[in-house]
């Protein structure tokens, strides 16, 4: 009878220890053992997430047409929330507060963001090169030496055109003192003059290109200032990595507090932008009429001219990194406050 007694004691002592260590385990010791922690207690990184995406009205939302239209229809692994403003201005106090988790912004505005949050956003890809395009009813202008004792309409002194041009025209020997620049304050002010005066000379970003154009058979695409800054670029056949840039548009950021938790979400992102982005270049009409409907550009058939000049990609990896770093620094050696004051850290660039 004693040796039963002491028997069932036993076996509840072995009890207790084993419900002990299964209570350690979930505690102390669950990191050791993933697998049985996640079940547990939280779902696993993979599944499907809800993913806020912020873009401006223009040419970098024309690559996410198509996604926007799939998320739509719920064809995505992820669930996604589009917002689209006419500048970034309303859109960064969103990301800073984390009502935003991907942004699609201009590339030193991008720079600019990673300085003020230090250095809470990475950049995952380019979406868009380079769209401005020098625009005049005079056929004479065929390169940066015929713009000599010109004047050039363009808009915003500080802005993105304004570094780009005084950029190409100092690497072509030329200066603000050999070409008289006159500044608007919206490009619809520089499509206005060139539609009043045709010989005007005017630097404009796509799709007001094609508009300008559409409205008047007098102008046409005089220069391609990306082929411009491309041109620049080969002429250095001994640059080393880093140093070579490409006209760099808008470029894609996430907040890194939504990278950290949602990693996988991002990468599935970047396939679906890529997907996305080359469906707008490839089905130019299906596009257009989703770009229209969006209020993007008003009219379909003058979004099927823009979209090809728009240069709408999806640039990720190294690649991204040495087309961005390179324009970042160019702007940064015209004027540093251009980029936020300083330029980002390797830590800027998700490489996957």
């Amino acid at each position: 009878m004693k040796r039963k007694i002491m028997t069932w004691i036993m076996s509840l002592v072995m009890t207790a220890a084993l419900l002990a260590g299964c209570g350690a385990e979930t505690g102390e010791t669950a990191e050791e053992k993933p697998d049985a922690g996640q079940v547990a207690n939280s779902p696993p990184a993979d599944l499907p997430a809800d993913v806020r995406v912020g873009s401006l009205k223009g040419p970098t939302s024309i690559g996410l047409m198509h996604l926007m239209d799939r998320a739509s229809k719920q064809e995505t692994a992820d669930s996604y929330e589009f917002t689209m403003a006419a500048a970034a201005d309303e859109l960064l106090p969103q990301v800073i507060a984390g009502d935003l988790d991907i942004l699609l912004i201009p590339a030193n505005v991008a720079s600019v963001l990673y300085g003020k949050t230090e250095g809470g956003i990475s950049v995952i890809d380019i979406n868009t090169l380079g769209v401005l395009y020098m625009v005049s009813g005079d056929d004479t202008i065929q390169d940066m030496e015929d713009l000599r004792g010109r004047t050039v309409c363009l808009t915003g002194k500080g802005t993105t055109p304004d570094y780009v041009l005084q950029y190409l025209l100092k690497e072509n020997g030329l200066s603000t003192g050999d070409v008289t620049l006159e500044y608007k304050s919206e490009a619809v002010e520089v499509a206005a003059v060139l539609a009043k005066t045709p010989e005007t000379i005017g630097v404009l970003p796509q799709p007001f290109v094609t508009a300008a154009c559409a409205q008047n058979e007098e102008l046409s695409v005089v220069m391609d200032l990306t082929e411009e800054w491309d041109i620049l670029q080969g002429r250095d056949a001994s640059a080393q990595d880093g140093t070579r840039s490409r006209l760099v548009t808008g470029v894609t950021v996430v907040r890194n507090g939504f990278l950290e938790e949602h990693k996988e979400a991002v990468d599935r992102f970047l396939e679906e932008h890529a997907a996305s982005a080359a469906y707008a270049n490839e089905h130019v009409e299906e596009t257009a009429k989703l770009v229209a409907a969006a209020g993007i550009i008003e009219k379909a058939p003058v979004a099927v001219k823009a979209i090809p000049a728009c240069n709408i990609t999806c640039i990720d990896g190294v690649d991204m990194r040495e087309a961005l770093s390179g324009y970042l620094t160019v702007l940064y050696e015209q004027d540093a406050a251009s980029v936020g004051g300083g330029l980002p850290g390797e830590d800027f660039y998700y490489i996957r």
